[in-house]
């Protein structure tokens, strides 16, 4: 018996006792659904590198069909790109001058929506909130997922501005672009361009907190079906960048045709490499 169940259970008010077995319970959840997701991850990374279930069976001292079941059930490893245990998705408000009032983008609300969903699918704990109109938003938090760009918040500006090789720019009064500093390439929505079309650009990025303690996973668009289709890109082909990318730092641009009347995705496409921040520092 551990002793923080040792603890719990002496325990003699039965309300207090209601609240730590509760907050106990949910914690050794996460401790589970984590350690199974690592378990699986060991199984394929080591399948990957050629050995067969029965060898790793041999050398785990288990059997080859458990194995097999550990590979094929349980929490994809996949889903610890967006976060360990539980995340935060934190979405933008804005203000409506002409109303005087504060208000969410529907776009907004389901990215947030479609990335809540998302999360859960991989058997993490999911609560949302949002950044408010002022932008100041605590990012010093593990499993920190943030759909808003560098217009929104000047903590967010700065986490952006981190970035070794995607820049955020705006040209005075001008249309914000963002600019590959590796191949000089000036990213621009379509919404900007003469003649306008139904077309925008979004960037994900897993970028440093401002403590210097982990990270927080980055998404907006130049416009909000920007966000929209990295969402739906993540939805689609997580297992792809995580493969590439796993826990290191990174970003990458997308670009986003959509329905103009519902600014839904038609079609994502990656615009630039997924650049890895520790190869592009030591570059």
């Amino acid at each position: 018996m551990s002793d923080e169940l040792q603890r719990i259970m002496a325990i003699q008010d039965p309300y207090l006792l209601l609240r730590e077995v509760t907050t106990r319970l949910a914690d050794a959840q996460q401790e589970v659904t984590e350690l199974a997701r690592l378990r699986r991850r060991v199984v394929q990374d080591l399948h990957a590198q050629g050995l067969s279930y029965a060898q790793i069976a041999t050398k785990a001292g288990l059997s080859r069909g458990r194995i097999h079941q550990i590979r094929h059930t349980g929490p994809a490893p996949e889903g610890a790109f967006l976060g360990r245990g539980a995340v935060v998705i934190a979405t933008p408000l804005r203000r409506d001058d002409e109303r005087g009032r504060t208000v969410v983008a529907v776009d907004d609300v389901s990215s947030g929506k479609r990335l809540e969903d998302l999360a859960r699918s991989y058997g993490l704990d999911v609560t949302s909130e949002h950044v408010p109109v002022s932008g100041d938003i605590d990012l010093n938090r593990d499993g920190l997922v943030v759909v808003c760009g560098p217009r929104m918040s000047q903590q967010m500006w700065d986490t952006y501005a981190q970035d070794p090789v995607l820049n955020w720019e705006q040209a005075e009064d001008g249309p914000w672009t963002i600019v590959d500093r590796r191949t000089g390439e000036v990213y621009q929505s379509g919404q900007d361009s003469n003649p306008a079309r139904a077309y925008d650009v979004g960037y994900v990025g897993k970028l440093a907190r401002p403590d210097g303690k982990g990270s927080l996973l980055a998404i907006a668009g130049i416009h909000t079906q920007g966000s929209l289709g990295v969402v739906q890109l993540l939805g689609s082909d997580l297992n792809t960048l995580w493969g590439q990318v796993g826990e290191h730092r990174f970003s990458t641009l997308v670009g986003v045709e959509y329905d103009p009347e519902t600014s839904e995705p038609q079609s994502v496409e990656l615009l630039t490499p997924l650049y890895r921040h520790d190869e592009e520092s030591a570059a």
